[in-house]
């Protein structure tokens, strides 16, 4: 069994992604999505947990209080086959708990759900230590806008993410956003920003597998020469 190479230290930042098991889909509809989410918020608590479906039955305040929490999100995105979380633990191994929960739960649930069996994540999530306030603000729009294309517009209309919750006036207030929101004048700052960043992070990996392409095309077209030339 492999070690993971992160010892994950309370009160820092990583960022946190996994995808489906041979890139397929973990969400197949928008009832997937919301059922994710609900795992996010519930299985985040010390408390020992029951079924989403058990819990379904308790109040909402004696699921845990924020203090009992696992972890603290700061920003996530949901896409048809991936994830992204910005996390970090605020108590000793509180996202390897956090994670192992989420990644059983949701998984017996998919499985039950489309009559299969077997894994549904591509092995244990990744992880990277995020060791810079610049790193963090940087990841926090590459998380925020992970399903959306280069200008700002939505690309993948299967997914869910926190952009909304960091750039529009709303009630629902799911991650703690002032570590990224207090380094900026108004929430319009920080769209505009994050909207830079991702366009710059988006035309960098355009260039990264532009030349690959091209080598690409040059060895078809050689390879198909070569084919017509001995013919």
């Amino acid at each position: 069994m492999s070690l993971r190479k992160t010892n994950f230290v309370e009160g820092e930042y990583y960022h946190i992604y996994n995808r489906g098991v041979d890139k397929r889909n973990i969400f197949s509809n928008k009832s997937d999505l919301g059922r994710f989410f609900q795992s996010m918020k519930e299985f985040n608590t010390k408390d020992p947990i029951g079924s989403l479906y058990e819990n379904s039955f308790i109040k909402k305040k004696e699921l845990g209080s924020k203090a009992s929490k696992l972890v603290k999100f700061i920003a996530y995105c949901l896409n048809s086959n991936h994830y992204h979380f910005i996390l970090t633990p605020l108590v000793e191994k509180g996202i390897e708990k956090f994670m192992q929960r989420i990644g059983t739960g949701y998984t017996m649930y998919f499985n039950e759900k489309n009559k299969r069996s077997g894994s549904l994540f591509q092995g244990k999530f990744k992880s990277k230590h995020i060791n810079s306030n610049e790193y963090l603000l940087q990841v926090s729009s590459y998380v925020n806008l992970n399903n959306y294309d280069k200008n700002g517009v939505i690309k993948k209309s299967l997914s869910a993410s926190s952009w909304i919750e960091y750039t529009q006036s709303t009630n629902f207030n799911f991650c703690e956003k002032s570590i990224i929101l207090s380094q900026f004048k108004s929430k319009k700052e920080y769209e505009e920003f994050a909207l830079k960043t991702w366009k710059n992070t988006c035309e960098k990996k355009d260039l990264t597998w532009r030349p690959c392409l091209q080598v690409l095309i040059r060895f078809i077209y050689l390879l198909f020469q070569s084919f017509h030339n001995s013919i």
